[in-house]
């Protein structure tokens, strides 16, 4: 029963993920968003994703009851989607919200599910979340005539990820036990090679994440088969996700880490060298089991070894990673657009696992 819990709650959370990445850009476009005013926006959640856990170095402490103020937060963020949709300045305001608050309940949920189902069985609840996250761009792709329905959408996603967040958390005893002692500081100086290699990683997804589609479909590739692309990408994801357990366990998590950093600039380069292939850009993309699917359970199962504060680590795996790593990358993937955007970013991966090389684990 605790398994389908988190994996509902998975499920859900990256419905409303899906959701928010892929359909409202498109949305906003629609409303007559201007390109800035849209990078704007969708650069807010990540920012404020990279400042949240800071405050819970000395201030805070991510317990049940901010969690369930977290997940009231983001309701009523979505819920101030409607009245502010239609303007820039007061739809800033319930994005940050919403991006803090996300920032807060994926690893609350994450760290327990790591804990209770072991990093051999975790992935096997994960892969609910890339399930989640793919089919709601295959359903709402087809109701989204009015804008009204991707908040619907969003709506009934977070009403969902709330339902089984409270259900998985409610008179559990794991969750009202005492807390780790606070005596212990967070120290980033003793693993500052693997919090580089980290932020350095999502740098490098910045062409993909932002460009991918521009860049395959300006190859001469369809926007059809290159959004069959993005599928076959989730689909090696949960494959991975699902049958990671024996790699765990014959291999450390810092060979593995390294792997997936490897096979990502790899797979940049692929992507530079072959542009109009279409069975590279099908290689490249099953790659991504290994530099998302692998990389993630690797990486956060490695910052458990590392550190007591388990919640709080995984906030900063967060925010480093996909906050400001995120918000830099596609930065970065704009400014360098164009015929070797996919070197600049296999040399950015390649500068990820230089820094790896460097990281003492024993440390």
């Amino acid at each position: 029963m605790i398994f389908f819990k988190i994996s509902g709650f998975f499920f859900f959370y990256f419905v409303v993920t899906g959701v928010y990445v892929i359909f409202m850009p498109k949305i906003l476009q629609t409303l007559g968003y201007s390109a800035p005013q849209i990078g704007a926006i969708f650069a807010l959640a990540p920012l404020m994703r990279f400042f949240v856990p800071f405050f819970f170095l000395k201030h805070f402490e991510l317990t049940q009851k901010v969690f369930y103020t977290a997940l009231g937060g983001a309701f009523f963020a979505i819920v101030m989607f409607y009245p502010t949709i239609h303007h820039f300045y007061l739809f800033m305001l319930p994005n940050m919200l919403l991006g803090a608050c996300l920032g807060m309940i994926l690893p609350y949920v994450e760290t327990y599910a790591m804990e209770h189902l072991q990093k051999e069985r975790f992935g096997k609840s994960r892969l609910f979340g890339s399930i989640g996250f793919m089919l709601i761009g295959i359903i709402l792709a087809r109701h989204l005539e009015d804008y009204t329905n991707g908040l619907h959408f969003l709506l009934l996603g977070i009403s969902l990820t709330a339902f089984f967040a409270y259900w998985l958390t409610q008179n559990n005893p794991v969750f009202s036990a005492p807390h780790a002692n606070k005596e212990e500081a967070f120290n980033f100086s003793h693993a500052k090679y693997l919090w580089l290699s980290l932020f350095l990683l999502q740098v490098s997804f910045g062409a993909f994440y932002n460009f991918f589609t521009i860049y395959e479909t300006a190859h001469g590739i369809s926007l059809e088969v290159t959004s069959y692309l993005w599928a076959f990408g989730v689909i090696c994801e949960i494959i991975l996700f699902y049958f990671q357990a024996p790699l765990l366990k014959r291999f450390s998590l810092l060979s593995l880490v390294k792997l997936g950093v490897f096979l990502t600039a790899l797979r940049w380069f692929l992507l530079f060298a072959f542009p109009s292939s279409l069975f590279i850009s099908y290689a490249t993309q099953s790659l991504h089991a290994f530099s998302f699917a692998l990389h993630h359970t690797a990486a956060l199962s490695l910052l458990y070894t590392l550190y007591v504060h388990k919640k709080l680590a995984a906030q900063f795996y967060y925010g480093f990673s996909f906050g400001l790593g995120g918000f830099v990358g596609a930065l970065i993937a704009g400014y360098f657009y164009g015929e070797y955007l996919y070197v600049y970013a296999s040399f950015i991966a390649l500068l990820s696992l230089g820094s790896l090389m460097l990281f003492k684990e024993k440390e």
